[in-house]
């Protein structure tokens, strides 16, 4: 009874997270001319810049996968290098399927290949992500600050004020906006919720415990520093060179795309697939701020989204395969054997 209201409350969420993002994709792309989209493919965009990004989103997965295994040696726990970055590359591809997912994919894959405690991997997960908050923020705070001038400016320009383009918003517009900040809300309750029955397990919750205090004893701290400045710069890269892609975005700068790239990141919390829906709104929202036209606006999130999702498609196919071919460890002793082995 129980497994079963477990794979039904699944369901639910799966459903509730398509239909959030396919309700935001369908409200935002209702009467859009699709039939465009293979002339700007084939025509004109630049696919150069395209695959120059590609590297950079390669990277960050990998960063991410290395720094994950720096917060593990203070543990006791030593998996390898390769394992960790496809658990990484798994993991992003698993939540396009079920939000939010990955973070529990990927330890469940060093806990099949290198025997690392679920609690654990989980543990220091947790601080990953409390730590990529932190930055988040900050980055957002100095971008804003930053480009407080840029703004004032737009307004002074064009004749409007803030108040001008508050009420620009159409009621469907400020709807879409409400359903995300529910959505955040009802992600935060759900947390919330599993955190407490984590809590009743006191093992798991030790193991987790142990995972968020790692980053205090990790061997090499500045070199978790450049990881963690090295994974947010290489996902700013993989997202900035598409402004190179199309004439509307190629000359737009900078400062617009720092300040699109952290609306983005932050509207990707909404539980939708790889930030499908919200991710589309929040970019091409600031886009039109910024002067881009709504056409041009839409044809760019739509193509950039597209495209690297394909590309976390792809690197997880890699990655079930070649984990296909990994041997598993053979208990403490294997694990021992590679205890010092410096793969960065």
């Amino acid at each position: 009874m129980e497994i079963s209201k477990n794979i039904g409350n699944n369901i639910l969420k799966i459903a509730f997270s398509l239909l959030l993002g396919g309700a935001i994709l369908y409200w935002m792309y209702r009467g859009f001319d699709f039939q465009r989209i293979e002339k700007v493919l084939l025509h004109e965009m630049d696919w150069t810049w395209m695959l120059l990004s590609f590297p950079f989103g390669i990277l960050a997965q990998m960063f991410r996968g290395w720094r994950w295994r720096q917060t593990l040696e203070p543990l006791g726990e030593h998996p390898r290098a390769d394992v960790s970055v496809n658990a990484v590359f798994l993991s992003y591809a698993a939540s396009l399927i079920i939000p939010r997912i990955g973070e529990f994919t990927r330890c469940g894959v060093l806990k099949r290949y290198d025997h690392v405690p679920f609690s654990k991997a989980l543990g220091t997960v947790i601080t990953e992500r409390a730590i990529d908050s932190l930055l988040v923020m900050l980055i957002t705070l100095l971008v804003f600050l930053f480009q407080i001038r840029v703004f004032t400016h737009f307004f002074n320009q064009t004749g409007t004020s803030l108040e001008d383009f508050l009420r620009s918003f159409s009621v469907a517009g400020w709807l879409v906006t409400g359903i995300c900040m529910l959505a955040v809300v009802i992600l935060v309750a759900y947390l919330i919720r599993r955190l407490s029955i984590y809590n009743k397990v006191k093992a798991t919750l030790n193991g987790v415990w142990q995972g968020i205090l790692s980053v205090k004893k990790v061997r090499n701290a500045p070199l978790f520093i450049v990881f963690t400045l090295a994974i947010w710069g290489s996902y700013f890269l993989h997202y900035y060179l598409t402004f190179f892609c199309f004439d509307a975005t190629a000359k737009l700068g900078l400062s617009c795309a720092l300040v699109t790239f952290i609306v983005g990141s932050i509207a990707v919390i909404v539980p939708t697939p790889n930030g499908m829906g919200p991710w589309h709104f929040a970019v091409k929202t600031m886009l039109v701020l910024y002067g881009v036209t709504d056409t041009d606006a839409l044809y760019f999130v739509l193509i950039v989204h597209s495209v690297q999702t394909l590309l976390v498609v792809a690197l997880g196919i890699y990655a079930w395969t070649a984990l296909s071919f990994t041997r598993r460890r053979e208990g403490e002793t294997a694990a021992e054997n590679t205890k010092n082995q410096d793969s960065y």
